[in-house]
């Protein structure tokens, strides 16, 4: 038997250290390879680390609550010196891992899948997870004449999406599979949930025993405070707002709704309003562009970002060359973003090289605000409600559904005509959808 040491490894790009969330094992217990044994919170995302050994837990060597370097050690493993061969369910489980860490060694050490190390080396590379098509063989369920049907029959589903169906509160035995082994998917989740509610405050709690809370400052809230604060005191913030008809955008998003094309996709105001703000972004380019000190960059691509409410805090994934997309392929990336800032799996990559940013308060009823700059952009946009409210049509004052398109800018960039030409084109956009099919 030899004991193996698993360090803290890189899980995204330079991040320095992480704080251990939850321990999945305790010592004793015995682990497989591949097995989630903690639960890590890096400045940018919650992960979960899978043993790369196999064996018996030996020692946990950093507590829950722990901030931990990146390459020390957490756990160490005793277990044999052979290589643990992965059967094909932990093949399959694999593909779910979205990055992993290569380390020399000079010691043999048991083969594992994630690419982890045995020794308290440097990390040398970061490599992508190479997806491998794995066709295994679902065994029919034993039939059993003393069970319903419905309890016969296995619900397929991996981790995450069961995590995912306890937090909208969905019943995975009543959820339609749309998987190709039968497994239910994240986006049978969402669409059975209808409106998620997961991030809305329904009920009023009562007053707690104690008398405060104190919170520390670290992780994700730590990185959102520290970035608000450079973009606010770096970047002049010029704000323009515009009230807009957006009637025909909703009977737009109905008629999408009703498409054969967008079967199976989540449509909303929010597609409309982002393919609004790329054409507005191609006719005043200089809204999607970076201030540095010596030159401003203006970006003739688009890696559109949204900012996402999480339970862990504001993030702000962006979907890269957005500008290329068509809508139904926008529609499919947004729902895409949403889903795994949600389940708290978005990487470093998918928040860097962000280049224009919208916020959508109307999702939490909230009419308009004035948005920070997300760092190192120049414009932010807040969509707000839309709602039924007086409009004058035509000399007459009708029911109109209407809603408040915000913008902030970074004065340094964007002159006062510009932003008020962006904001115009993005409501011409709004009260006439039609002008993206030119």
């Amino acid at each position: 038997m030899s004991l193996f040491t698993f360090p803290l490894p890189d899980v995204g790009e330079g991040l320095t250290e992480a704080e251990i969330v939850s321990w999945r094992v305790k010592p004793g217990d015995t682990v497989s390879v591949n097995q989630i044994v903690c639960e890590i919170e890096t400045a940018k995302s919650l992960v979960e680390l899978p043993s790369p050994f196999e064996g018996v837990v030996h020692e946990l060597l950093a507590a829950e609550g722990d901030t931990v370097q990146v390459g020390a050690p957490i756990i160490s493993v005793e277990g044999e010196g052979g290589p643990a061969m992965p059967t094909p369910d932990v093949v399959e489980a694999v593909a779910d891992v979205e990055a992993s860490v290569s380390h020399d060694s000079a010691e043999p050490s048991p083969k594992n899948l994630v690419g982890y190390g045995t020794g308290p080396s440097t990390p040398v590379s970061r490599r992508r997870r190479v997806a491998q098509a794995t066709e295994a063989a679902i065994p029919s369920p034993i039939a059993r004449p003393d069970l319903p049907v419905a309890e016969a029959i296995p619900t397929i589903a991996k981790p995450p999406i069961r995590k995912l169906a306890k937090d909208l509160g969905v019943d995975l035995a009543s959820v339609q599979a749309t998987g190709l082994a039968g497994e239910i998917l994240r986006e049978d989740v969402i669409r059975h949930a209808g409106q998620a509610t997961v991030f809305r405050n329904l009920e009023t709690p009562k007053w707690p025993e104690n008398r405060e809370d104190r919170i520390p400052v670290k992780g994700v809230r730590k990185a959102i405070a520290q970035a608000m604060v450079k973009s606010m005191f770096e970047a002049p913030h010029v704000s323009v707002f515009v009230d807009v008809d957006a009637t025909r955008t909703m009977d737009f998003v109905k008629r999408l709704k009703a498409s054969p094309d967008f079967a199976g996709i989540k449509v909303s105001p929010l597609l409309v309003m982002a393919k609004a703000m790329i054409w507005a972004v191609q006719r005043n380019p200089t809204v999607n562009s970076t201030w540095t000190d010596n030159e401003i960059i203006v970006h003739h691509f688009v890696n559109f970002g949204v900012a996402a409410a999480t339970p862990r805090g504001l993030i702000v994934p962006n979907i890269k060359e957005a500008h290329t997309l068509s809508l139904r392929d926008l529609a499919l990336a947004l729902e895409k973003l949403t889903l795994t800032a949600r389940e708290g799996k978005t990487t470093l990559e998918d928040m860097s090289g962000g280049t224009i940013t919208i916020t959508n308060l109307g999702s939490f009823g909230v009419d308009t605000g004035t948005p920070i700059l997300n760092p190192g952009e120049v414009t932010i946009v807040a969509l707000g409600t839309i709602k039924p409210k007086p409009w004058v049509v035509d000399g007459e004052v009708r029911a109109r559904m209407v809603t408040t398109v915000a913008a902030s800018f970074d004065h340094r960039v964007v002159d006062g005509d510009v932003a008020s030409k962006f904001v115009a084109d993005v409501a011409s956009v709004m009260e006439e959808p039609a002008l993206l099919l030119d």
